[in-house]
């Protein structure tokens, strides 16, 4: 009989069963995930620390270059020099006379003014008239309202109060004591490492007149951009609150949220 020739046998690989591909694809994907949002927290942790952060208006201060229920984005990069050799290269710049700002109010924490940069360290600061001057100067400033039907204040109208006036006004109690020490004549004289701020809105504005200086590093950046405005009143954001009245606030403003959307103010650049 003719010799018979037996082909070698081939190994075969065992198949995966339909269930453990399954769970390694859904393993594979359910980490995906998690590593994907892991990188979106850490971005966003980053980006709203170092770079930009959300803010909204809760009072008339500004109007009419910001008003209640606008809501900004502020340039936290700008002004983050700190005179190191390598801050050239950087897109920083100084604070300048006119920039408007968002800072830590120095007398309560948790709590951020909008106000715009009227003098820097070493400058003379006065009001006469409520005409603002700095360092003898009258500054030009297009950006002002006054409100006639506002309370009466001196400090509106005149600022620093000479030595002799009784001051009947809103201070903050430990400006009211200090402010003598920085007067010089008929000026107040701005300290290293302070600013004095303004509200636009002057007769409305809770400032610097009433509380003193804006330190340097309490000052967290330039509102840039109002990406969303809409109808709003200060004891939205102001008046007491509690979870359930500020739900029923966010379901109100949802479901009216065409109408009450300042669409004019979208998008609109902060000067």
């Amino acid at each position: 009989m003719p010799e018979q020739t037996l082909a070698p046998v081939q190994e075969q690989t065992p198949v995966a069963k339909p269930e453990k591909r399954r769970e390694r694809r859904e393993e594979t994907t359910l980490s995906e995930y998690l590593e994907s949002l892991l990188v979106t927290v850490i971005l966003a942790l980053f980006g709203t620390t170092f770079i930009v952060q959300a803010f909204k208006i809760p009072s008339a201060s500004m109007e009419g270059t910001l008003l209640i229920g606008d809501h900004l984005l502020v340039n936290k990069f700008i002004f983050g020099g700190t005179g190191v050799w390598y801050d050239k290269f950087l897109p920083y710049r100084p604070l300048q006379r006119g920039d408007i700002i968002v800072f830590k109010f120095p007398y309560q924490e948790h709590q951020h003014f909008v106000k715009r940069v009227i003098a820097l360290p070493g400058d003379r600061v006065k009001v006469v008239d409520q005409l603002v001057y700095v360092n003898g100067k009258m500054l030009n400033e297009p950006y002002v309202v006054h409100d006639p039907s506002a309370r009466y204040d001196p400090l509106n109208y005149n600022f620093p109060p000479s030595a002799s006036q009784m001051i009947v006004s809103q201070l903050q109690p430990e400006w009211s004591q200090e402010m003598r020490s920085f007067v010089k004549g008929s000026e107040i004289v701005v300290p290293p490492g302070k600013y004095f701020a303004m509200g636009d809105n002057r007769d409305q504005s809770w400032d610097s007149r009433f509380w003193g200086f804006v330190d340097r590093d309490a000052i967290m950046g330039r509102p840039f951009l109002i990406y969303w405005s809409v109808e709003a009143k200060s004891n939205d954001y102001t008046g007491e609150s509690t979870f359930w009245s500020r739900l029923v606030g966010v379901f109100d403003t949802l479901a009216h949220l065409p109408s009450r959307t300042r669409w004019s103010r979208m998008l609109h650049t902060v000067h």
